[in-house]
């Protein structure tokens, strides 16, 4: 790894968003790699380490907070700055569950560029470092995170149930945009489902090791 890190690393799933924060950060001057889940960001962090991690939180094979969980136990990685990006957690207690373990700062998508590059700029010249981390367990950061994902499970079965209503009540020209909106909470909601089934593991692992 790396004795002097200096690029910024942005993690997500999305290639539109990939390509415009990738796209944007090249041209305001920053060396940029890019990855597509957390273990692609892993992989990039072992050959180098960055100066920041830019990560979505929803994310398949790994996710953001499982991302910044591990960086956090490695006493390595247990310093780069983090920014959270996310359209999903944005309730005060996904902000508060992602500060606990150790998130620097958290931008909601759709990504406002005039707000994100001053958060970039901040960070990268140590006018705001990472946040004040607190060891975590395991036990806690998987139970933390299984509440997290059941509240969002439980908003994004609202939310399906709202559009299935909608498809069978509205216009027949508003009814492909619909369709379209329930076809991807349906992708994010199939997601949550299999991430908490992974987490319940892993909580029961953690539970017996403790």
């Amino acid at each position: 790894m790396t004795e002097t890190p200096g690029y910024i690393l942005v993690v997500d799933d999305i290639p539109d968003i990939l390509d415009l924060l990738d796209t944007t950060l090249k041209f305001k001057g920053y060396r940029v790699n890019t990855a597509r889940n957390g273990e692609e960001a892993l992989d990039a962090i072992q050959n180098e380490q960055p100066a920041l991690v830019v990560a979505d939180i929803l994310m398949p094979k790994m996710d953001g907070f499982s991302l910044v969980h591990r960086l956090r136990l490695n006493p390595v990685t247990r310093e780069i700055p983090v920014v959270f990006l996310s359209a999903t957690y944005v309730a005060p207690e996904d902000k508060e569950f992602a500060i606990a373990i150790g998130v620097t700062s958290f931008v909601e998508k759709p990504v406002d560029i005039e707000t994100f590059l001053p958060i970039i700029s901040d960070i990268l010249s140590k006018k705001k470092t990472s946040s004040a981390y607190r060891a975590i367990t395991d036990f806690d950061f998987y139970d933390g995170y299984r509440k997290r994902l059941e509240s969002k499970l439980h908003h994004k079965n609202s939310q399906i149930s709202r559009s299935e209503h909608l498809l069978t009540t509205q216009p027949e020209a508003e009814k492909p945009t619909i369709a379209q909106a329930l076809e991807s909470a349906k992708s994010e909601r199939d997601e949550i489902l299999h991430l908490l089934d992974e987490i319940r593991d892993r909580l029961a692992e953690a539970k017996k090791s403790s």
